[in-house]
């Protein structure tokens, strides 16, 4: 079993909760997910099953929306609702001009420090256990990318927005450091990702309704592997070039019919499967002989 199931990850389980879940349901341990949710969160969450999960690395670089709710007024160690309260501050005077103005100092390339309570390791050790041993130690800011923060609704001391950002946003962190912005603390009460690369919610099933499946012995909705980069430009190979690929041997530009721009990432496929990713190379006056970077390789569609 090989694919990709999109998952609507309910509230109160962990992301690895789901992978468990779904290792009972597939019959299988070779199963990781693309893009960790917090217990609290809901939402696209996309699963690798058998050979997809060697195409997780791809899946969580896509950019992600999520819809989050934030209440004003404060503030808490884990910076969402599950956390201990560590400041009280008003926010009545709070106005929707002052929200506009800290949302846009914190939409572009920003710099995020990673939260304690988060899953990022230092030194081997996980830092949400440092955290709950009362430790708490400096962690390096990261560059992400907040592309977009649309104000959903305005009804103090709550607010909704709707966020558009790149892979590796704590969203929580942002709701922490818009209350900074505004001087009165704020801290997340709700997330769903909406979004994540090119799967919508429309496109995920609910974790309760995989289980029915598989309990019922009927079909699971996988999306092939080759359905998971449907956005990647697309090469079809046969005969001895397939062949030559399946021994590890990179196709050469001129003897395919497909074409990408320099540097651009490619799907191989042979007789309708997955056979490999790579990159084509970057454009000179030898790129007819130029052979494709294999990235991964699947010998066994070929």
């Amino acid at each position: 079993m090989d694919g990709l199931l999109i998952i609507d990850k309910p509230a109160g389980v962990t992301s690895f909760d789901v992978v468990r879940t779904l290792r009972r349901c597939c019959r299988t341990r070779k199963i990781g997910h693309a893009g960790t949710l917090d217990p609290l969160a809901t939402g696209v969450l996309p699963v690798a099953v058998g050979q997809a999960t060697r195409l997780i690395e791809y899946l969580m670089a896509g950019e992600k929306v999520y819809q989050t709710t934030l209440r004003l007024g404060v503030t808490t160690d884990t910076q969402d609702a599950e956390g201990r309260v560590v400041a009280e501050a008003d926010w009545q005077n709070v106005s929707r001009e002052a929200l506009d103005v800290a949302c846009a100092a914190l939409t572009g390339c920003i710099s995020q420090v990673p939260p304690m309570y988060s899953a990022i390791k230092q030194n081997g050790q996980p830092l949400y256990r440092l955290a709950r041993q009362g430790v708490e130690v400096e962690r390096e800011a990261r560059e992400v990318t907040i592309e977009a923060i649309e104000i959903l609704r305005f009804e103090l001391p709550e607010v909704d927005l709707r966020v558009t950002c790149s892979k590796g946003t704590y969203i929580r962190t942002l709701c922490h450091d818009i209350g900074v912005k505004l001087g009165c603390g704020a801290h997340l009460t709700a997330l769903r990702r909406c979004r994540n690369g090119l799967f919508d919610e429309v496109d995920s099933v609910p974790l309760s309704e995989i289980e029915r499946l598989a309990a019922a012995g009927e079909d699971l909705p996988l999306l092939s592997p080759a359905q998971a980069l449907a956005d990647w430009p697309l090469i079809v190979i046969e005969g001895d070039v397939a062949l030559r690929l399946k021994d590890g041997i990179a196709p050469k530009c001129g003897e395919l019919t497909g074409q990408a721009e320099p540097g651009q990432r490619v799907r191989i496929m042979v007789s309708g499967q997955l056979a490999a990713i790579a990159i084509w190379p970057q454009q000179d006056d030898e790129t007819v002989d130029a052979p494709l970077e294999l990235l991964k390789v699947f010998p066994a569609v070929i």
